[in-house]
């Protein structure tokens, strides 16, 4: 029996420690540690809810969209106010670009690299290449000739540039599986995504203002107003996304997999999904969403979201006391003792729904889906699974690489629904539909932002009381998956889906690195903490390291 630590994973956002027991080569028991405390909630205390849409963006640079929508969900529930249809499109093309950024950006610039090997490029024969590429089926835009002799620049300089400090050697050289041309095709494209999740960032900045932390997503709708050439600028923009994924995500997915296939066979977690939905219909139902809303229990067995089953427990966490809170206001205070795995060890809290831990992300919105029949979604599952040799078998998506392939499906459903908002929104203004923004009713009363962020479901709650919040709270993807032990000792999604992965190098646990980054996670906003108005204040200067 052997401990194994990964600190800090790096190709994630924010802070982690992932701690592994290893026994007869498999992991027995993991602890996920998020390594950083905030606390945003009680930022946006007696402040307008107008304010709090702008100031929660802040707790991330990655997906600030989806805070600044739930936000505005919130309020709007609050307010009694249903938004236009013309703020309905503008905001689902905001909320895609952030989607297309961060998915584009995920896959080939932060997980790529555990199982793409820029180096063993070096080896490729470019004209190979080309014709692998083609057989394969997807983009060859890039010139493999010149890239090749780029990498060996680097490589004869001893400095790899942005592939330094990854794991290539691995299992004494073995756990990098791709051929050379690949390799070589992978990287290309890896190149590309920077330029390409740079341009989906221009067209949240066309709607937005600027990017990150946009200006123009408030209660009420949008402050966006459409003009010729700004339409322009997002149809040229959005069609070139579109004809990027398409012709590389799900071809790159399949070219890589059969590679790693044994991927399959662990990585799946806790086996239950939660998906509050996004992407708004005219209906405005969260069912109707197209990605839509869903519970998914360990039978795969799809329910609606019912809000008090959401509860919160801190036992193993960094604050005071052991309790558990239900929805929708959760009183916490920060309390770090010790990084102990057998008591407290992590900032992060642990969410539950109706007892029990679930998965967010990716995986959850794609299995919400399925399940509701979306004909996009289960015409591309099914033709992913059939490419895996598991036709039929939704089950092995329930794995490290099952994860990390069903998200470039969401991906390519994304841009093309990006295309036809845009068409939408040409000829809502050419009909001279002019209305962006509706006052509200009321400024009294409570209200939920039931949403999502690239990571998976986002919860935004919020009490107003003559147009100041007096209660927030937060709930944000990645706090489902790197939830601790809950107080019957069951570990969390991140936790559970470690279990199990073979390790063939305890300095460098490639499976685990794999398994964790099909998560996505983003500890950045993470770890919060929220008190009722009682005029308390504190201030916190230790991390969990030790550091002053």
């Amino acid at each position: 029996m052997t401990r194994s630590v990964i600190d800090p994973i790096t190709r994630i956002e924010g802070h982690l420690r992932v701690e592994m027991e290893v026994t007869n080569g498999k992991v027995s028991d993991a602890w996920v540690s998020g390594g950083c405390f905030r606390g945003m909630e009680m930022v946006v205390e007696n402040r307008t809810p107008e304010d709090a849409a702008q100031i929660v963006q802040r707790i991330c640079g990655v997906c600030p969209v989806s805070h600044a929508h739930s936000s505005a969900i919130a309020a709007e529930k609050a307010y009694g106010i249903k938004i236009s249809n013309n703020a309905r499109i503008i905001r689902n093309l905001l909320e895609g670009a952030q989607f297309l950024h961060s998915h584009i950006l995920w896959f080939y610039n932060l997980a790529a690299l555990d199982y793409v090997n820029p180096l063993n490029a070096l080896k490729a024969d470019a004209a190979d290449a080309y014709d692998l590429a083609q057989a394969a089926g997807t983009s060859t835009n890039s010139d493999f000739v010149a890239l090749k002799e780029r990498l060996s620049n680097f490589a004869d300089n001893g400095q790899l540039s942005i592939f330094s400090g990854n794991w290539f050697d691995a299992e004494d050289g073995t756990g990098y599986k791709l051929p050379p041309e690949l390799d070589l095709i992978c990287t290309a494209h890896y190149l590309e995504a920077l330029q390409m999740q740079a341009k989906a960032s221009q067209v949240s900045a066309i709607i937005g203002g600027k990017m990150p932390h946009v200006m123009t997503l408030i209660p009420g709708g949008t402050a966006f107003v459409p003009t010729d050439q700004k339409l322009d600028d997002l149809k040229y923009l959005v069609d070139e996304i579109y004809d990027w994924v398409e012709a590389t995500m799900i071809p790159d997915t399949l070219a890589i997999a059969p590679y790693y296939i044994d991927a399959l066979n662990w990585g799946k977690g806790c086996g239950r999904y939660v998906a509050w939905g996004v992407f708004e219909n005219e209906s405005m139902e969260l069912k109707d969403r197209y990605l839509p809303m869903g519970v998914i229990d360990d039978k795969l067995n799809l329910s609606d979201v019912k809000e008090e089953l959401i509860t919160e427990y801190m036992g193993h966490s960094w604050y005071k006391g052991e309790e558990t809170y239900t929805s929708p206001y959760f009183v916490t205070e920060p309390e770090f003792t010790s990084y102990d795995v057998n008591d407290r060890y992590t900032w992060v809290k642990c969410p539950a729904y109706d007892g029990k831990p679930y998965e967010a992300g990716g995986l959850s919105r794609v299995l919400a889906a399925y399940k509701r029949n979306v004909p996009f979604i289960v015409e591309q599952v099914d033709g992913l699974l059939e490419a895996l040799g598991a036709p039929g078998q939704i089950g092995v998506a329930q794995s490290t690489l099952g994860r990390t392939a069903v998200r470039q499906i969401e991906t390519l459903y994304i841009a093309g629904l990006m295309k036809d908002w845009v068409a939408e929104l040409c000829e809502a203004v050419k009909s001279g539909d002019s209305e962006y923004f509706r006052e509200p009713a009321t400024i009294t009363g409570s209200g939920t932002g039931f949403w999502e962020a690239p990571r998976g479901a986002l919860y935004h709650s919020e009490e107003v009381k003559d147009g100041k919040i007096a209660g927030y709270q937060i709930i944000i993807p990645t706090t489902w998956n790197l939830a601790p032990k809950n107080a019957n000792g069951e570990s969390g999604p991140m936790e559970q889906a470690l279990i199990g992965n073979p390790v063939g190098d305890i300095e460098k646990p490639i499976n685990a690195l794999r398994t964790v980054h099909s998560f996505d996670p983003c500890t950045a906003c993470a770890v919060h903490i929220t008190e009722p108005a009682t005029g308390k204040s504190f201030e916190t200067v230790t991390s969990p390291w030790g550091v002053k």
